[in-house]
């Protein structure tokens, strides 16, 4: 598995998932955008994988701004064609559906939803062309089988999904894949830092493989879809949970 001559952009490749895609592209030889709006940590990342060879260009910026959204990915593909986009980038906002705001419901469809069909608008149209291209879209298990108190995110999630089968059917004639991974609870820092205890027992405790996963083992799926290994998947949901929701 090679991803040697492709340039790949990464949403929220600041931490977790995204980073541990930012790290596993690189070492399969992948030249990368990194996208976050976190600047400290998508510093760390960038420097960090510049010693690996890859060129490595890092924007700083809210995704949920569109303007600004569009100018940089402008700029960056004057620098060479993006055949590869993950659209990780994600957060959430708890709430049952009698206590959700619709600000807050809005705002995570917004991130989850809106900025990756705007992403995949601009970057498409060249993949098309080109004749080769891959699109991984980071959903959740709970975009299938739904989280209590979770609303917004699992309605969120499960567009994610909707979305990336849509794609998938118009995109597939130009040999451009268009996949969803669907993890389950992964060991990233939002996770350490916000999860109470007792919620990571019961979840483990559902978990046939018994723990939660580490971001790096999602995103070695994620670049499997990406690689000319998985030349003939597209439209997939594939859930990355450990058995989790089974």
């Amino acid at each position: 598995m090679s991803l040697i001559g492709h340039k790949a952009l990464i949403t929220g490749a600041g931490q977790g998932i995204g980073r541990a895609c930012a790290e596993v592209f690189a070492s399969q030889g992948a030249d990368l955008v990194l996208l976050d709006k976190n600047s400290e940590t998508l510093k760390e990342v960038s420097d960090k994988l510049t010693k690996t060879g890859s060129s490595i260009i890092a924007r700083t910026l809210d995704l949920t701004d569109l303007g600004l959204l569009q100018s940089e990915l402008e700029s960056v593909r004057n620098m060479g064609v993006i055949d590869i986009l993950v659209n990780n980038a994600g957060f959430d906002r708890p709430g049952t559906t009698a206590k959700i705001s619709r600000e807050g419901f809005e705002a995570v469809l917004g991130i989850h939803l809106t900025v990756p069909l705007f992403i995949i608008q601009l970057l498409l149209p060249s993949m098309r062309s080109a004749k080769w291209g891959r699109i991984v879209n980071v959903s959740s298990i709970y975009g299938l089988i739904g989280g209590k108190g979770e609303v917004a995110y699992s309605t969120a999630k499960a567009g994610v999904i909707g979305l990336t089968k849509s794609v998938a059917k118009e995109a597939a004639r130009d040999g451009v894949t268009v996949n969803a991974v669907l993890p389950g609870l992964t060991r990233t820092p939002t996770i350490e830092k916000l999860m109470a205890e007792r919620y990571k027992e019961m979840f483990i405790s559902e978990t046939p493989l018994g723990r939660m996963a580490e971001p790096e083992e999602v995103a070695k799926v994620i670049a499997f879809l990406a690689s000319e290994d998985a030349s003939y998947i597209t439209g997939v949901a594939l859930p990355v949970t450990g058995g989790w929701g089974i």
